[in-house]
């Protein structure tokens, strides 16, 4: 294997990768954005349905055009954010989309009063494709502003919320810490260092933690400003477009309704007992009386060596979507022969990992940061999954139907786990093989669904105290982390004090525009839980239900992609489904014992 291998290739987004034709290219994307602007501004009102759908097939064709080049700004710049060149394609690619942003503010505008005036277009069978875009513009109408005050917001944020959430991100990728290891102090970056909190060195764990959290502590001020501006504009902005709670507008982006979030959360308070008891079982096969933070995901002590080369993780990801499906597992292949996939470790270069769909393209590509660790191949697992989510829709689907809420967005994903899981489990020879995997994907489902929904309670408490008045300082945002913490975790877990500025590095708690970004992979967690429980009991019958909901992009909603399989996902006992899977995975790691 080369380098080059865990390096992806940017340079097919792109006719050209020179610099200058880059910005030319943004520049063309601009211009374009300001002739439909000419085209259609003032005359959205009086379209009928077939003009309306030449608009939208205009609007996707214009995305397709120059996705590539925007998507080769951003990634190279979250490649490498100290690359010169990079950040200028990074502040370039942010003016033009600035910019676009500001020319086509008019056309949801328009089109909202469009619907609200003439409903029956949603209905008429000349949209059918558009249907559900269509309701969801419809939804948004009672809290659209006039186009003189959405352009005004675009302008403000390009450097107020939108440089808040690069500040948080360039600062985190740029930091490095000293830490000891085998007596010798070495200089690691942020996303080498955090690849020691799995190290099957206790102690190694714990100082590693003590020193990327007391690190960051030292810059609280810098921290608590950004979250607090970012906190405070999105309260603002909801009281200006009259959104009834700061979690609307999420709720809204993600084509979901209260009344299943709430089920979802009332599931998850009912329910820490089942985590916290898995928690104290680890504890047990951990030779420990409880847990510290810094052993919540680390590898059992008497786990067999489960290091993989960047080759095996391959190979295993891809036999695992195999299991489930010919095409799907091929498709995975071809993220890695087509070099899709970025996973060298390097300062400058975004912290955690993500898949960005390249639409035009009908693919995907991958970031992650590879430490050559079990979870790091179920990482890949995971975004892999993002990217066959990526393949069936872009198929399907044009891309005014994939702007996916991020509660679907997250199935292929987390299903991805899944099968991940059972393979490895299918080829454990030992006990110790068993209940090291076991409990990877029982942290990973307790990362997920609990210690995620105590990030939901916090973000709640942040709006709460600032509508009381309260200021949110460093020390104020930390006490407000820590209770929502303990209100997961109870006393089945100590805490280092430095763990009370964990909610620094969060970068979901720093995307601009983008509020309660964490309930999602609650969702999805317990969503495909039940999915995979579904799976199970109906074998090969229930793959084309999985590619056709996947394929749906969001064309369809949540509840109505639920209903499809039957499933009603505003009734807690759906989500108790997945909560019995969960127990399931608990069970069997007790009976190693």
């Amino acid at each position: 294997m080369t380098d080059d291998e865990m390096v992806w290739d940017l340079s097919q987004l792109v006719e050209s990768i020179n610099p200058a034709y880059i910005q030319k290219k943004l520049e063309s994307m601009v211009t374009e954005a300001e002739k439909i602007r000419d085209m259609y501004h003032g005359k959205i009102g009086v379209l009928d349905a077939k003009g309306l759908l030449e608009l939208l097939e205009m609007k996707d064709a214009y995305t397709l055009k120059f996705e590539g080049a925007t998507m080769y700004c951003h990634l190279m710049y979250s490649a490498d954010s100290t690359n010169d060149v990079a950040k200028r394609l990074n502040d370039a690619v942010r003016r033009a989309s600035m910019r676009v942003g500001k020319a086509l503010a008019f056309i949801d505008i328009e089109l909202g009063k469009l619907l609200a005036e003439k409903p029956s277009l949603v209905t008429d069978p000349v949209l059918t494709e558009y249907k559900h875009y269509i309701e969801r513009i419809l939804r948004r109408v009672p809290h659209m502003l006039s186009e003189t005050e959405e352009r005004l917001i675009i302008t403000k944020d390009k450097n107020g919320i939108n440089a808040w959430e690069m500040l948080q991100s360039d600062w985190l990728s740029t930091r490095t810490f000293d830490i000891e290891i085998e007596g010798e102090t070495k200089t690691l970056p942020y996303g080498k260092i955090i690849g020691l909190y799995q190290s099957s060195d206790r102690d190694l764990r714990k100082r590693a933690n003590q020193t990327v959290y007391e690190d960051l502590g030292k810059d609280e001020i810098i921290w608590a400003s950004a979250i607090r501006a970012i906190c405070e504009d999105h309260l603002q902005i909801s009281e200006l477009r009259k959104y009834p709670n700061p979690m609307t507008q999420s709720l809204i982006a993600n084509d979901v309704d209260e009344q299943t979030i709430d089920s979802l959360v009332k599931t998850i308070e009912k329910n820490v007992g089942l985590y916290q008891r898995y928690l104290r079982l680890k504890a047990k096969l951990m030779g420990l009386d409880k847990l510290a933070n810094y052993d919540v995901v680390a590898p059992l002590p008497n786990s067999p060596e489960m290091n993989y080369t960047w080759e095996e993780a391959h190979q295993e990801v891809v036999n695992a979507y195999m299991g489930f499906d010919q095409d799907i597992g091929g498709w995975v292949d071809e993220m890695f022969e087509k070099r899709h996939i970025d996973g060298e470790i390097r300062k400058g270069k975004s912290s955690g990992a993500f898949c960005a769909s390249w639409l035009a393209g009908k693919s995907a590509y991958v970031l992650q940061s590879f430490n050559e660790k079990m979870g790091d191949v179920y990482t890949q697992a995971h975004e892999l999954g993002h990217a066959i989510h990526a393949y069936l829709g872009s198929r399907a689907q044009k891309p005014s139907n994939y702007e996916i809420g991020s509660c679907i967005a997250e199935t292929g994903s987390t299903f991805g786990e899944l099968l991940l899981t059972e393979k490895l489990l299918s080829k454990a020879k030992t006990k110790e093989e068993k209940q090291a995997i076991l409990a990877s994907v029982l942290d990973e489902f307790g990362m997920a669904a609990f210690q995620v929904s105590a990030r939901v309670f916090f973000e709640q408490s942040m709006y709460a105290a600032i509508q009381r008045g309260e200021f949110l300082d460093g020390k104020t945002v930390a006490k407000l982390w820590v209770a929502a913490r303990d209100k997961i975790y109870g006393d089945s877990v100590d805490w280092l004090d430095v763990m009370k500025w964990e909610w620094t590095m969060k970068l979901h708690y720093y995307i601009a525009n983008y509020r309660f970004y964490n309930y999602p992979y609650v969702f999805a967690q317990l969503f495909v839980y039940a999915l995979y429980k579904l799976y199970k009991e109906e074998g090969e019958s229930f793959v084309p239900k999985l590619k056709r909901l996947l394929a749906a992009g969001s064309s369809r909603s949540p509840r109505e992609l639920g209903a499809d399989l039957g499933l009603d996902i505003t009734d807690e006992a759906f989500w108790e489904k997945g909560m019995k899977q969960a127990e399931e995975f608990i069970d069997m790691l007790e009976e190693t014992l």
